[in-house]
């Protein structure tokens, strides 16, 4: 039989630090007996694919997909809660970054100009930002232009380069680039925040047996308490896990409703 699959693949500033914590929870899961571990992490290149794959043991997804293209096809483990500004529990906000030479403005001063995001299936750098612009926007437009870049550290970029004005950028994230690559974020300040939202869920294969997953979860619970793995969740600004009903991922439907209920169905 095959290892089945494991990947983290959504925080990567302190990509050792994620191999450090795989190592520790497979350790600690082998310790519980499950079987078919894999060795080491998958870094996938197509990760709606991946986190389809029947063999998933774990990976962490983003609310938006979890909620839409995954919804009934994956099973939520938890979420981890993480020691960053405009974080409260499992709960996080995107903050809206520009460079500093429009520090002044609230969000309404950016009314023509560029926007920058990094998938249109984020939660963190789309979904909450439309539902932010909605209320702002005339005739289904607020931005002179929408630019797709791939990921939230390019959008960063993209911002602070002057290819575009402003990005919502998961805050979690963004502290992780402040922390370890401040050059990222030099010259740039945050001038709001998106609402609160659920975050980054903690998944499984539709397959996965009740008990794998009371194993899963209880690995993760026991990380927190670790002497040993205390540093690497330093590392990782991880403070705790939870293990939420899906249902609080709800949030992510009723924000894009409300942008669509406005006549803004798309960033623009």
């Amino acid at each position: 039989m095959h290892p089945r699959l494991a990947s983290l693949p959504m925080y990567l500033a302190k990509r050792p630090a994620v191999t450090a914590l795989w190592d520790l929870l497979r350790q600690s899961l082998a310790d519980a007996g499950l079987q078919r571990m894999p060795e080491a992490l998958t870094w996938p290149d197509d990760y709606h694919a991946h986190w389809l794959k029947p063999d998933l043991l774990i990976s962490q997804t983003c609310g938006y997909p979890f909620t839409d293209d995954l919804a009934g096809k994956v099973q939520l483990l938890g979420a981890f809660a993480y020691d960053a500004p405009h974080c409260k529990g499992i709960e996080c906000r995107s903050v809206l970054v520009a460079r500093a030479e429009h520090g002044h403005l609230g969000v309404e001063g950016f009314r023509g100009q560029r926007a920058a995001f990094n998938a249109p299936n984020s939660q963190s750098g789309y979904n909450a930002f439309r539902t932010l612009v909605a209320p702002l926007a005339v005739k289904g437009r607020f931005f002179a232009s929408a630019l797709e870049t791939g990921s939230h550290g390019a959008s960063v970029a993209a911002v602070r380069e002057g290819r575009a004005d402003l990005a919502a950028i998961d805050c979690v994230t963004y502290a992780a680039l402040a922390r370890y690559t401040p050059q990222a974020t030099e010259g740039l300040c945050i001038v709001a925040t998106t609402e609160a939202y659920p975050g980054l869920p903690l998944i499984t294969a539709k397959g996965t047996s009740a008990a794998e997953i009371a194993l899963l979860q209880n690995a993760l619970r026991a990380l927190l308490t670790s002497a040993e793995a205390a540093p690497t969740l330093q590392a990782l600004n991880i403070l705790g896990f939870e293990t939420p009903q899906a249902s609080v991922y709800q949030r992510c439907v009723d924000m894009r409703e409300s942008a669509q209920a406005l006549g803004y169905p798309r960033l623009a």
